[in-house]
C-alpha cells in the first residue's frame, strides 16, 4: 500500500484518500471516499512505528476494540480497520458538523433548551456505553483560551462533535476502560471494579480520579458531564485555577460558584452531580432524563 515514506498513499482499499482533516500523536485524520458506494468517510491513519517506539500497540488495540462495541446514534461509528506494512487505517463516520466547542465559544453560552438538548443527547449516549461495560474517562467540550494549557489549545483532540443535523457525536475512546460486571451479559447494577489510572482533562476530571485511590470510571464520566453542563449554560468552567495545585484543590472540595443566570432546576440537578462520590448512577440518569424532557 505504501513505500515507508512520509508521502500519503491516495488509494486504501476501497477508499480514495483526501485532504488532511487533522493530525495526531501517531497520524492524520483523511477525508476519503468509499469507491464501490460514493459514501464519504474519516479515516484515522495511524503510523506503526510511531506506536511501537511509545509502546502505544494495546492501547491502540483496546481502542477499536472498544469501538467496535458501542453503537449509538450519539457515537461516531467504527466501520472498519485496515493495515499495511508501515500504517494502520481506522475508517469512521465522517462528522462535519464542527465541534461542539467551537459552538460553544461562537454563541458565548445557550440558553436552556439548547443546553438540554446536547445534555440529553451526550446522556444517552454516555448511558449507553455504560451500558455495554465501557467508561469514556475524557468527556470534554474542548479546551478553553484561558486555561492552564494554552499552547494545547488546538492540539487538543476535541470529542464532543456535532454531525450535519447539528446532532451531538462522541469520540476518541483512547482513554476509554472496559468495567467488570456492566457490559451486555453482566449482572445489572452489579458494582463496577475500581480504575487506578489518572486520566482526563484536568478541568473536567472528577475528585476520586485525583485522589489516586481507585473509581468507579461511571461515576468519573458523570461528573464529566456535569462540567459540561455547566460550561454549555455558564460559557466558562466551573473549576479553573491559575495553578494546577490550586484547580485541584478545588475540584476535591467540589467548590464553584453558580451565574445569576441559573434557574433553580438547573441547580438542582448540578448539586446531585457535582459532589463528591457521585449519588447511584441509574437515579441520576433518570433524573437527567426528567430535567431533559
Amino acid at each position: 500500500l505504501d513505500n515507508g515514506r512520509d508521502t500519503m498513499v491516495k488509494k486504501v482499499g476501497k477508499y480514495e484518500i483526501g485532504k488532511t482533516l487533522g493530525e495526531g500523536t501517531f497520524g492524520k485524520v483523511k477525508y476519503a471516499v468509499n469507491t464501490e458506494t460514493d459514501e464519504r468517510v474519516a479515516i484515522k491513519v495511524l503510523d506503526k512505528d510511531k506506536i511501537q517506539k511509545q509502546n502505544m500497540g494495546a492501547q491502540i488495540k483496546k481502542e477499536i476494540s472498544i469501538m467496535k462495541m458501542v453503537r449509538n446514534r450519539h457515537v461516531v461509528v467504527l466501520k472498519e480497520v485496515l493495515a499495511s506494512r508501515t500504517k494502520i487505517f481506522i475508517v469512521l463516520e465522517l462528522i462535519t458538523g464542527g465541534e461542539l466547542f467551537d459552538k460553544i465559544v461562537s454563541e458565548g453560552r445557550f440558553n436552556e433548551e439548547t443546553a438540554r438538548f446536547y445534555f440529553r443527547q451526550l446522556v444517552n449516549g454516555v448511558e449507553y456505553c455504560h451500558s455495554q461495560g465501557v467508561c469514556h474517562r475524557d468527556l470534554k467540550p474542548g479546551t478553553f483560551p484561558n486555561l492552564l494549557h494554552l499552547d494545547s489549545l488546538h492540539a487538543a483532540v476535541e470529542n464532543l462533535l456535532l454531525d450535519e443535523n447539528g446532532d451531538l457525536k462522541i469520540s476518541d475512546f483512547g482513554l476509554s476502560a472496559l468495567y467488570e460486571g456492566g457490559g451486555p451479559d453482566g449482572a445489572e447494577g452489579s458494582r463496577a471494579s475500581l480504575l487506578h489510572t489518572t486520566c482526563g482533562t484536568p478541568n473536567y476530571v472528577a475528585p476520586e480520579v485525583l485522589a489516586d485511590k481507585g473509581y468507579d470510571g461511571r461515576a468519573a464520566d458523570v461528573w464529566s458531564i456535569g462540567v459540561i453542563l455547566y460550561v454549555l449554560l455558564a460559557g466558562f468552567l466551573p473549576f479553573d485555577e491559575p495553578t494546577m495545585s490550586a484547580l485541584f484543590r478545588k475540584i476535591q472540595k467540589a467548590e464553584f460558584s453558580y451565574p445569576s443566570w441559573f434557574t433553580p432546576r438547573v441547580k438542582t440537578l448540578l448539586n446531585k452531580i457535582l459532589v463528591q462520590n457521585s449519588i447511584f448512577l441509574c437515579d441520576l440518569f433518570e433524573y437527567s432524563f426528567h430535567w431533559s424532557l
